[in-house]
């Protein structure tokens, strides 16, 4: 007697090949997914937009708009190679130029510059600033980074620009040294900021040769300076001086922004005190040379009549 065959079920299919569990493809968990559910899910994740922020606003970048390209099937099919547990690399090209034209748009939006305090003029005697005010820098490189890693990453929807707080080279608290000089009194007045620190008698310029008023600068500082006659008809006819005990300058010149005038010191004490220079501001030489360590080019210089 012959045995019955067992019935040959011709319709059975072999089980979908999964790949196997644990393993995470471009960061997002595939495990135990066919190749078609993990290019289902992995198409959305590479394209949703980043979201890029910056305090209060925000920009969405589309992948797309940077020339985003990934080979999805490629991934699919290395990940359904890998073993349980692998994470698996699935990294898409990105046109860098897009995204550094955008970064370089993007900083013009966010960056500007810091405010140095300014002086704005003097409170009585007292100098008064215009208000300091930090700035913005935008880090170009550094936000292009976190830009292309998250377009190339579908785990990273939201990311910061990179920046940071520019501080103003002068505030109004560390604004530095201010002259100012009463042409009336015959007095300097040596600030730090708003701060009175010093006091020195002067001798301004005569009546026929006064010393201009208004707000300059010292532009020239020179030690042991030479005396060179000026154009002027009281020069005429005399010979330069070099550096030494008879230098109309003593030992120390602080030229300002307006022509032929500066602070200097003198060995004519006697005319401190006096309206009797040729329009420069005279010091005793010990004070000149204090005055000298205490200031620097670009500090502003303040005459009054008072």
């Amino acid at each position: 007697m012959i045995a019955a065959l067992a019935p040959v079920l011709s319709g059975d299919a072999a089980p979908p090949v999964l790949i196997p569990n644990g393993v995470t493809l471009a960061g997002v968990a595939v495990g135990g997914m066919s190749n078609q559910q993990a290019a289902a899910a992995l198409r959305p994740a590479f394209a949703k937009p980043v979201r890029l922020t910056y305090g209060d606003r925000a920009w969405r970048l589309v992948p797309a708009r940077f020339g985003a390209k990934v080979t999805i099937d490629r991934g699919v099919t290395d990940a359904l190679q890998a073993r349980p547990g692998d994470a698996v690399e699935l990294v898409p090209e990105i046109d860098q130029e897009t995204v550094h034209s955008f970064v370089r748009a993007l900083d013009k939006r966010v960056s500007y510059p810091a405010k140095d305090a300014e002086l704005k003029g003097l409170r009585g005697l007292r100098p008064e600033f215009t208000p300091d005010h930090a700035g913005v820098q935008l880090l170009r490189q550094l936000t292009a980074q976190r830009i292309v890693r998250a377009l190339q990453a579908p785990t990273i929807r939201r990311i910061r620009v990179a920046a940071k707080v520019v501080e103003p080279k002068r505030s109004v608290l560390n604004f530095g040294p201010v002259i100012v000089i009463r042409r009336g009194a015959n007095e300097l007045r040596y600030y730090q900021g708003a701060k009175l620190v010093r006091k020195f008698g002067v001798a301004t310029g005569q009546a026929v040769y006064p010393t201009p008023t208004g707000t300059f600068h010292v532009v020239d500082m020179q030690l042991n300076p030479w005396w060179r006659p000026p154009d002027s008809p009281w020069a005429k006819g005399l010979s330069p001086i070099p550096p030494g005990p008879g230098n109309p300058l003593g030992t120390r010149w602080m030229g300002l922004s307006v022509p032929g005038v500066g602070i200097h010191g003198t060995p004519d004490d006697s005319s401190i005190g006096y309206s009797a220079s040729h329009g420069c501001i005279r010091m005793h030489i010990p004070d000149a040379e204090w005055l000298f360590q205490h200031v620097k080019l670009g500090t502003p210089v303040v005459i009054i009549d008072a």
